[in-house]
């Protein structure tokens, strides 16, 4: 059942898992220990949910974690107790993708977005930019590629599940498939700027570099300050070797400098 939300709100839920060693971000495994990844994922959640804060301030957004497993509620009702919760747990990713689209459409929504939990230094305004696209009138969707060939985030203003079939899940042609469904069904899509995931060694460097540097990947978009994930980064770097793991970051960095 619908239930009343403020015209033209845009629902955001991230898809976001509970923080456990050896089954959180173990694709940073290594340079990172099993222990370390869970901690990066606690601290990208608290910084993406504070990005939709963010965002807020501009559009109307109400945010959300479309979480699992199930169970894990007490997890993210302590880190991050002022966002609504949504259990999307499923086989297939797909399936929990659209899962999330649907329950943020019946709780009244005119547009429903997924996000990624893996890009903390993502440009609010490009969070923004899509609420405020799927505000307008009309069938459409809103698409953010990254570059890996994936999504960092999608957003509808209607159920369309074919966008979520038949797609490979986790390889380099996630969002061109997407974009493939869409023609399929005859769907508007409004494609955001390319921006990373943080999933491996060379996307963990290029997050310090952009830290360290404060500015973003692209010299028009000006990235999230991301505080928990820098200061979380900041520790690890004094109090342990992860420097040496990071082999080649302190390069890239002066690089970028």
């Amino acid at each position: 059942m619908r239930t009343e939300k403020p015209p033209n709100s845009c629902g955001i839920a991230v898809m976001a898992k509970a923080s456990l060693p050896g089954k959180t971000k173990t694709r940073l495994v290594p340079p990172l220990t099993f222990a370390e990844a869970a901690a990066f994922n606690t601290a990208f959640l608290k910084d993406v949910a504070a990005n939709m804060a963010a965002a807020g301030q501009a559009a109307p957004i109400d945010p959300y974690m479309a979480y699992g497993p199930p169970g894990a509620e007490d997890f993210f009702a302590t880190n991050l107790p002022a966002v609504g919760l949504i259990e999307a747990w499923h086989d297939n990713f797909g399936d929990c993708l659209f899962a999330a689209i649907a329950a943020l459409l019946a709780r009244g929504h005119a547009g429903a977005v997924v996000l990624n939990s893996d890009s903390p230094t993502l440009p609010t305004a490009l969070l923004v930019e899509t609420a405020q696209l799927l505000a307008q009138p009309g069938d459409r969707a809103v698409l953010g590629p990254s570059r890996d060939g994936g999504y960092y985030l999608l957003g509808l203003t209607a159920p369309h599940r074919r966008l979520f079939q038949d797609v490979a899940w986790s390889t380099a042609t996630v969002a061109q498939q997407t974009l493939d469904r869409a023609a399929e069904i005859g769907l508007d899509v409004h494609v955001l700027p390319e921006w990373y995931d943080v999933d491996d060694l060379v996307s963990l460097q290029m997050l310090r570099d952009e830290l360290d540097a404060g500015r973003g990947t692209a010299a028009e978009l000006a990235p999230h300050r991301a505080v928990h994930t820098a200061a979380l980064l900041d520790a690890l770097l004094a109090r342990t070797d992860l420097a040496a793991r990071l082999d080649g970051a302190p390069a890239a960095r002066r690089a970028a400098g």
